[in-house]
């Protein structure tokens, strides 16, 4: 009995040694099992990676070769077109090569009239160019002679295509308010009708100029009738005190147009309130300019 006792406790003690052994292995086992399902997900993570890298490289490849086969398609658009201009140039050249006499001829006369234009257009710059020396000895003339004893803002001289300006301040020619000249414009006036009784070949046209300050009085009735009136004060003076020639003078009244300035501060109504001479050629010899026939060869 004892003796058999004792082989069953052999026997659990030996059943329960090979239980702990085995227990032991299966824990190293699931150990070893974990570690490498962590590296397969991580090399599956990898693999999805690439693939997704994979995946835009191939779209944008895909994109690539769509531009260039649009690139490839323009090209040879632009290509055909070149060919098809090429056509057409050997046609027009072909066409040249074969004018006839008569179409000769008629270069030949047009390159006549183009000549004879030519030397118009000479005889009209040639004309051109005198009359703008003519102005600017003018010009010069009348600064010597207009520069001492006036203020700068009072007058001013300058050549403007085929005519010479001066402007003079109606404070200095006017008694504020009227067409009454004063001493000082007398004066200024006498200087500016020795200078034009040296040219009687030119007209001369007077302007007068208001700001667009209203006004009315017993002798005048608005701006137009002050910028007439002061105009023709100064025609007067020209022709009665100094003798020039009617005929050649002109009176026009602007009123408060034609602004130089702007008419909102005192500075630029002074600079608005101007009479205006006007020294310019006759029309006949406009006229005489436009005419062929004084195109003579040189």
């Amino acid at each position: 009995m004892k003796s058999t006792l004792r082989l069953l406790v052999l026997f659990v003690f030996a059943v329960a040694v090979s239980s702990c052994v085995s227990k032991k292995k299966y824990l190293e086992l699931q150990t070893k099992k974990e570690s490498e399902l962590k590296k397969a997900n991580e090399l599956l993570m990898k693999c999805e990676d690439d693939r997704n890298r994979y995946s835009t490289d191939l779209i944008e490849a895909r994109s690539a070769l769509s531009h260039k086969q649009e690139q490839i398609t323009d090209l040879k658009e632009q290509l055909a077109d070149c060919k098809s201009q090429r056509d057409k140039t050997v046609t027009q050249v072909g066409d040249l090569t074969v004018l006839t006499q008569a179409a000769n001829n008629n270069i030949s006369q047009t390159l006549a009239q183009l000549e004879s234009k030519d030397k118009y257009i000479h005889f009209l710059q040639e004309a051109k160019t005198k009359a703008d020396s003519i102005n600017l000895a003018l010009a010069i003339n009348l600064k010597g002679v207009l520069k001492e004893g006036l203020d700068d803002n009072d007058v001013e001289i300058k050549v403007d295509k085929t005519v010479v300006f001066i402007n003079l301040s109606d404070k200095m020619l006017y008694q504020s308010g009227s067409s009454n000249l004063t001493s000082k414009a007398k004066e200024v006036l006498g200087k500016i009708a020795a200078i034009i009784e040296t040219k009687p070949d030119l007209e001369v046209m007077i302007e007068g100029y208001t700001d667009n300050k209203p006004i009315s009085t017993n002798c005048v009735s608005d701006n137009w009738d002050l910028s007439v009136k002061r105009a023709t004060a100064v025609v007067r003076v020209l022709q009665t005190d100094y003798k020039i020639d009617p005929n050649r003078l002109i009176a026009a009244g602007r009123g408060e147009f034609n602004a130089l300035a702007s008419n909102d501060t005192e500075e630029g109504r002074a600079t608005n309130r101007r009479t205006r001479i006007i020294i310019l050629p006759k029309l006949n010899q406009f006229y005489d300019l436009l005419n062929p026939a004084n195109a003579t060869d040189k």
